[in-house]
């Protein structure tokens, strides 16, 4: 069984989905457990996949015994062997409940860092590190600091990086989305507006690019928590006429195939399901060199580097990938194969396998 708390449109349910459709059946019968449904249920549903909704609202009410009860006796009735968490609500749930039922294998994640993590869970992951039988992780950079900072065995760590629907993501045809069919060059971003993606420092790295640059148009594509503060703050720079604010859209291909020069100044990162996205659809990527982003994004390869934060640098790459053309197709090339080589949905769901099957058999 996987497990995860929504079925919304993000990262990590999305990853949860195309891993649960992408398993070979005659291998393994999939189940998927919720606290709430979301978009991604009826990508499931079409598939045979069945969905176990569970009517936990908080773990500090009797909701929490009452889905504990139901999941342990779903999980027995369908004699299930193995359950993987993949957020931290279902790590702090779902890993003790499979334990006390009895399960033979328990797995949990860690998809991003674990400074992001709010304080009341960090205790209770900390438990289910001891408890599990193992953990995947989607980054070097996050098995690093498994090993190195909670001092998890090494050989219970488990590297599957994420994988991307290539059949979905690709660079053809790269038709611009209307409101930027006038543009000279569109650079953009596509990712939860959150304060860890660090969307001021792309912010004014643009506002001195777009003087250079007539023509230039910003694309930032999704939702959050920063995004009234990023309207106000473009309106503070005098860019806000140059600028576009979309919020999430469920098909994001299409936007990204209208990007030339994808940016990703995050101050913290495991491995960007967005950077990954817009890599395949062909965009020469910018990434700061924080956490996974390296191992995505090999400078002057697939693309280039900045450090966090450092605006000036960011403007400088912004204005080389301007300048030159023919640098923009290598990098977008490149990241292309590497997206379909090394970071393809069939690849991801190869390596779970893998990873399942060493421990059921």
């Amino acid at each position: 069984m996987l497990m995860v708390r929504e079925l919304g449109p993000g990262g990590t349910e999305r990853q949860l989905t195309e891993l649960a459709r992408s398993l070979d059946r005659s291998l393994f019968q999939v189940h998927v457990g919720c606290f709430h449904d979301g978009v991604r249920a009826n990508e499931l549903r079409a598939t045979g996949i069945p969905i176990l909704r569970l009517p936990v609202t908080s773990f500090m009410n009797a909701s929490v015994v009452t889905g504990a009860w139901r999941l342990g006796r779903y999980l027995r009735r369908h004699k299930i062997r193995l359950v993987h968490t993949f957020d931290y609500p279902l790590n702090c749930f779902g890993i003790p409940v499979a334990r006390v039922f009895g399960i033979p294998v328990v797995l949990s994640s860690q998809r991003f860092h674990r400074h992001l993590t709010p304080s009341p869970y960090l205790r209770l992951l900390r438990v289910t590190d001891r408890i599990a039988n193992g953990i995947i992780v989607n980054s070097e950079s996050v098995r690093t600091e498994m090993v190195e900072n909670e001092h998890v065995p090494a050989s219970r760590v488990h590297l599957c990086y994420n994988g991307i629907d290539t059949a979905r993501f690709h660079p053809d045809p790269r038709v611009r989305m209307p409101v930027l069919q006038n543009a000279s060059l569109v650079v953009g971003v596509v990712c939860l507006l959150r304060p860890e993606k660090a969307l001021q420092t792309l912010l004014r790295a643009f506002a001195q690019f777009s003087a250079l640059e007539p023509g230039v148009r910003l694309v930032i594509v999704g939702s959050g928590p920063e995004q009234s503060g990023l309207d106000s703050l473009a309106r503070e720079l005098g860019i806000r006429e140059y600028c576009v604010f979309q919020p999430t859209v469920a098909d994001v291909a299409p936007w990204l195939r209208s990007i030339d020069i994808f940016v990703l100044p995050s101050l913290s990162e495991a491995l960007s399901n967005s950077l990954m996205e817009a890599m395949a659809c062909g965009c020469a990527c910018i990434a700061s060199s924080v956490g996974g982003n390296p191992e995505l994004v090999r400078h002057g390869e697939t693309g280039l580097l900045f450090q966090a934060g450092n605006v000036q640098e960011l403007l400088e790459k912004l204005r080389m990938l301007a300048g030159e053309p023919a640098l923009r197709k290598r990098l977008s090339g490149a990241a292309a194969r590497a997206i379909r080589e090394r970071f393809s949905l069939e690849a991801s769901a190869a390596r779970m396998r893998e990873i399942y099957s060493s421990y059921l058999l």
